[in-house]
């Protein structure tokens, strides 16, 4: 149990730096309330789960060649730099009655996923802490521990999304309009600046290649 335990905890460890997902998160529950981020964070969720089986199938390194790298990079610059200047955008139109939430689970649901999917962060890290992970386990453990662990992987992440879902949303409720207004505005920049990053890393590959 104590190992099942370490696992849950890497996986809130790595679910835990500032990204995409968390700015995402933070603006999703802000606007939207909590449902809603939480269910941005399983949209992310299915999206990592996509990449581990990849990983646990070894066709992952079909996503390192150059063009399929390029390609990652750019998606990923559209979507968190359409996304966060979007946010910043209808920041000023925040309705703090989450009633009158216009975007349908699905949607964010779908938002978490593409974010998450098209970020080729995501696949370095399945590839280079997962794989080694999975290498480790494979060595000492049969099948079905490799996939116990795994499991464990995701509820450290899973953990992780439903506290910033719940912290998001109790600032929604406990903050005044203009300081989330702010707060809102400094999540969508953030993802602007993480789009910027994506677009100098597909420049990057580009031009190397």
């Amino acid at each position: 149990m104590s190992i099942f335990l370490s696992y849950i905890f890497l996986g809130l460890s790595l679910a835990a730096p500032i990204g995409p997902i968390n700015a995402a998160q933070l603006d999703k529950g802000i606007k939207q309330g909590f449902w809603h981020a939480w269910i941005l964070g399983w949209g992310a969720l299915a999206a990592d789960a996509v990449y581990m089986l990849l990983v646990f199938f070894g066709v992952v390194h079909f996503l390192e060649i150059p063009f399929m790298k390029t390609f990652l990079w750019l998606f990923g610059f559209f979507v968190l730099t359409y996304t966060g200047i979007e946010g910043m955008v209808n920041a000023g139109k925040l309705d703090l009655d989450v009633r009158y939430a216009r975007e349908s689970p699905l949607s964010s649901f779908i938002s978490g996923f593409v974010m998450s999917i098209s970020n080729p962060l995501t696949i370095l890290f399945w590839l280079g802490i997962y794989g080694s992970i999975l290498a480790n386990t494979a060595a000492k453990y049969d099948f079905y521990h490799i996939v116990f662990y795994s499991l464990a992987i995701f509820i450290g992440i899973l953990c992780w999304d439903f506290s910033m879902a719940l912290v998001s949303s109790t600032f929604r409720r406990i903050l005044t309009k203009p300081t989330l207004i702010i707060i809102s505005r400094l999540s969508g920049l953030s993802l602007i600046g993480f789009g910027v990053y994506f677009a100098m890393q597909a420049a990057k590959v580009l031009f190397s290649s």
